[in-house]
């Protein structure tokens, strides 16, 4: 028989009118027993029953199975949740007054602020990962929480978890590491140790264990459930703001030793930002401890989005209009990272609303979600003087630490590192009235790492100054170590790192702090006092000499005036031959190699010039034939030993690359049963994915290149595949071709890999896929549509599109990632055939600079593995070399020609040492990128120098000089 039930409350409540719902078909299928049904739904009697208690809605997946078990319509019950779900959303649950008189400075939302344990009452849409939380911490003693930049990990930590524990009495620590993370714990213990944080601090640096010890007498102290539970927020500033290896390890054994002592007192909660989980795992001990214990925070979905935008408005007696609601669910489902502009925007919204209605129309009035931050970093930007303009700047930019290999981070400093002056200090009070900046005490930091991606101001500004602040970061370091030990000379700068610093002390305006100047000055004092006394030792050997040269520089005087019209008219002529013998060189470089190098040469020696130098460059590529018909596809393995190079015989060909100037043909892997068009080899295990006009993807093992063989072959789905390209890590592979679609592969198991995700987005044939240093985005190229799709896929299995947008005029075909800023490199048609974008920050992908030069369309881009240099081979038989360490001002390289036909692909070798290119016409080719190195090498390729007959022919008018 059912059991009986508590009489729901007669209200118009939706909540309950469902619940009622859920009654009356139980009742119409016999009165099923809640024991019956959940045997049937496969859900316990608790979820079962409590989903018609009338409390609060019960999940879309439990009423599916309720509804299952009492078979009813599932999709009807499906659209009657929906539409209670959204009434209340839009908060007819207080329609009737009963919310608290709304508070006109009370904002339920924090806007780029993280939700504190004080705004709790505001805190919607991670209830889940809270009772996740709660429940793993009852079982583990240690727990990492990742999640994306803007995922909300520190609000679920400090307005979900916190709360919650609190509320059962337990004794919650919470910190961030700082730039000196056992500072940070001494700190925040004291206050529950009675004793001082110098004593803490002494006792944890003496011994890592003695952290165990010191939380074991806090919790019997003070806690009633004998432990204490340690959170440690924003983890990741253990490697961005922490610098030295010894204190980052001993925090981090401290913690591990705490948690696995048998007498453990404690329980260590991480949130860590997911591009960080590399840093984790090189520390073994960590991997091992966060290999069972990683809780991952992912996108919102839609229910949990419609609590997190209504509810804190209803808590105040305000509504969220419907229009709104959608607009913003759409905006930010499936983006992990977007819950920062989607609180900021909020916070706009609730400022232009309209009496307790939060409206459309006030959304587009503060920017909307897209352009929220930006108006509001840029009204308080443009409300600056000049001269606080400039301070902001400075200001901003010290508050950033720039990545390296992951996105650019905020940066926690004290103010004793910032001007004292006032206008520094109005910047900081109108930057926190405007919540873009949080003042803590003696500390400032950026509200939130949302500004650096959303306010392309401040993204401009890093992307100029990269190099700048990594300097001015080391500076910043070395002057703090310096006061420290009382200004000790032996702690000033030096050699090389001196070197890098001394643009600082010539700079203008480079915004240094007053310790920070009389650090480099004293430095450069420094410096100069050991030169000072060097030329002192030398000057009175040199006074002889000085004395003779003075003599000596009279008479040549008299003797130059007289040369230097004919000396103009023989730099003319020199120029003149020199150009013209490098395009002969240029154009024998095939028919005739070794009279080419030797023509070059001498040109280069006679003018040495931007043209010649290029020259000299074209004729000395080591060249072989690598296919007998048209080659579609390159690439070098991680070590640089072995290429792979694919082509229109249905062959993939292994070659040995330890000598670059005579590469040898290792194997022929054969199996494909049409063209192939992409080749890419694995980036840590020797492995080789081949794929192209049959559709199948094929997995080698080419740990011996000699004798490779395969492992997998799998049907792709899609009739051409054009494009491979391997994570980062290895563990995804992604293929892309002639249908439009990009699809993941799990590659942890290359002997079986496992299709995952299709994204869609493109129209036509993709051309070009590219993955990210970090491996949180993905690039795709579409060769017929013209586009450029951007996609985030920090959660392989939930990859989520962030941008779209047209590359280039005609066709795009290569995309790129800078292996250390992030740029991205687009090569194809149009008057700028090859571009570099901003694409890391939340707003639309931004152009930085259009690199002019070839004059047809460029298939292929690379950028060096240093990140300082762009290759780009074009259909106008020419490859192309930038200098690119200011991405707004690349600097031309140089001009490689004498290809006979369009050079296709090109990678740089991991030393940085080569660029291999590889040409339609079969060709592969290899050029060193050390000039000075190539140069000297010149005559050794050359063999024999040019006969007088030669010269004669070639630099007809010059005096014969040999050049070797």
């Amino acid at each position: 028989m059912a059991r009986k039930e508590s009489p729901l409350p007669e209200s118009d409540d939706p909540v309950v009118t469902f619940a009622a719902e859920l009654r009356a078909l139980r009742h119409r299928a016999g009165g099923l027993s809640y024991r019956d049904l959940a045997t049937r739904a496969h859900y316990s009697v608790a979820s079962l029953s409590g989903a018609a208690a009338g409390r609060k809605l019960p999940s879309l997946e439990v009423t599916r199975g309720y509804v299952s078990a009492c078979g009813g319509d599932v999709e009807r019950w499906e659209a009657l949740w929906h539409r209670t779900a959204a009434r209340i959303a839009l908060g007819d649950d207080t329609a009737n007054g009963s919310a608290p008189p709304l508070d006109p400075d009370d904002s339920p939302y924090p806007g780029l602020a993280s939700f504190g344990s004080q705004q709790c009452r505001f805190f919607f849409g991670r209830e889940r990962v809270v009772e996740q939380l709660r429940t793993r911490l009852r079982e583990q003693r240690f727990i990492g929480v990742f999640g994306a930049s803007g995922a909300g990990k520190s609000s679920v930590l400090h307005a979900g978890l916190l709360p919650s524990l609190q509320s059962e009495g337990r004794i919650v620590v919470t910190l961030t590491p700082g730039v000196r993370p056992l500072e940070e714990i001494a700190v925040s213990l004291a206050a529950h140790a009675a004793t001082t944080p110098g004593r803490l601090l002494e006792e944890i640096w003496a011994y890592p264990g003695n952290l165990h010890l010191l939380l074991r007498q806090i919790a019997n102290e003070g806690s009633e459930h004998g432990e204490v539970v340690l959170v440690v927020d924003q983890f990741e500033e253990l490697f961005t703001l922490c610098s030295s290896r010894e204190q980052r390890n001993h925090f981090i054994d401290a913690l591990l030793m705490a948690t696995r002592a048998e007498t453990s007192a404690c329980r260590v909660v991480l949130g860590v930002r997911a591009d960080f989980y590399p840093h984790c795992i090189a520390h073994v001990e960590l991997a091992k401890a966060l290999d069972a214990a990683m809780v991952t925070l992912g996108p919102m979905d839609s229910e949990e989005l419609h609590r997190a935008i209504c509810r804190p408005a209803a808590v105040v007696g305000c509504r969220v209009e419907g229009r709104l609601l959608a607009y913003l669910t759409a905006q930010a489902q499936g983006n992990a990272g977007i819950l920062p502009l989607l609180s900021h925007a909020l916070l706009e919204t609730w400022k232009h609303r309209r009496g307790t209605l939060l409206t459309m129309e006030a959304c587009r009035t503060a920017g909307s979600i897209e352009h929220a931050l930006t108006h509001t970093a840029e009204r308080f930007y443009e409300a600056l003087s000049a001269r606080q303009k400039d301070a902001a700047r400075h200001l901003f930019l010290r508050l950033v630490a720039v990545g390296e290999g992951t996105e650019d981070t905020k940066r926690r400093i004290g103010r004793s590192e910032l001007s004292p002056d006032p206008d520094t200090t109005a910047i900081i009070d109108r930057a926190a009235a405007e919540r873009l900046i949080t003042v803590d005490g003696q500390h400032v930091e950026l509200t939130h790492e949302a500004l650096i991606r959303g306010w392309p101001r401040l993204d401009g500004w890093i992307v100029e100054n990269r190099e700048v602040l990594r300097t001015r970061r080391q500076l910043t370091e070395a002057a703090a170590t310096w006061e420290r030990l009382e200004q000790d000379s032996g702690a000033l700068l030096r050699g090389a790192r001196l070197e890098a610093a001394r643009p600082l002390a010539q700079a203008k305006d480079a915004g240094l702090t007053a310790s920070e100047e009389a650090f480099l000055h004293a430095s450069l004092a420094a410096e100069g006092a050991d030169i000072a006394a060097a030329s002192r030792r030398r000057r009175r050997r040199r006074l002889v000499i000085v004395a003779s040269a003075v003599l000596l520089a009279v008479s040549l005087v008299t003797s130059l005036f007289a040369v230097h019209a004919e000396q103009q008219v023989a730099d003319q002529r020199d120029a003149a031959v020199a150009h013209n013998a490098s395009a002969a060189a240029t154009e024998l470089s095939r028919r005739s190699p070794g009279l080419a190098a030797r023509i070059a040469l001498a040109a280069y020696r006679l003018r040495p010039d931007r043209y010649s130098r290029d020259a000299l460059l074209s004729t000395l590529m080591s060249t072989w034939t690598a296919h007998r018909a048209e080659m579609y596809a390159i690439d070098v393995s991680p070590d640089g030993t072995v290429l792979a190079t694919g082509g229109r015989d249905r062959t993939v060909r292994l070659w040995d690359m330890r000598d670059s100037r005579h590469p040898r043909e290792t194997a022929v892997l054969t199996g494909h049963r049409d063209a192939v068009y992409a080749v890419a080899m694995h980036p840590r295990d020797s492995v080789l994915a081949s794929a192209g006009a049959d559709g199948v993807l094929t997995l080698w093992d080419i740990a011996d290149p000699r004798k490779p063989h395969q492992l997998s072959a799998v049907q792709t789905g899609t009739k051409t595949v054009r494009a491979l390209a391997f994570s980062p890590s290895g563990q995804t592979l992604v293929s892309a071709g002639s249908n439009g679609d990009v699809v993941l592969w799990d590659t942890r198991s290359v002997k079986s890999p496992v299709r995952g995700v299709t994204l869609r987005g493109h129209r036509d044939e993709v051309r070009s896929v590219a993955f990210s240093a970090d491996g949180r985005l993905l690039a795709s190229a579409g060769g017929g549509d013209e586009r450029v799709i951007l996609w985030d896929t920090t959660l392989p299995g939930h990859p989520v599109q962030r941008a779209d947008w047209q590359a280039h005029t005609s066709t795009t075909l290569s995309v790129a990632f800078n292996p250390h800023t992030g740029v991205l490199a687009t090569s194809g048609g149009g008057d700028h055939p090859v571009k570099l974008w901003r694409v890391t920050g939340a707003h639309r992908p931004m152009m930085l600079a259009a690199l002019d030069g070839p004059t047809d369309v460029v298939g292929s881009v690379a950028f060096s593995p240093d990140g300082r240099m762009l290759a780009a081979g074009s259909d106008d038989r020419t490859a192309r070399i930038w200098r690119v360490s200011s991405p707004r001002r690349p600097q031309k390289e140089s001009v490689l020609a004498g290809f006979t036909t369009a050079v296709l692909g090109l990678r740089f070798t991991p030393d940085e040492k080569q660029v291999v290119t590889g040409v339609f016409d079969g060709t592969a080719h290899t050029l060193p990128t050390d000039f000075g190195h190539l140069v000297a090498d010149a005559c050794k390729f050359a063999g024999k120098p040019l006969s007088h007959d030669e010269w004669r022919h070639y630099l007809g008018g010059v005096p014969y000089s040999r050049p070797c």
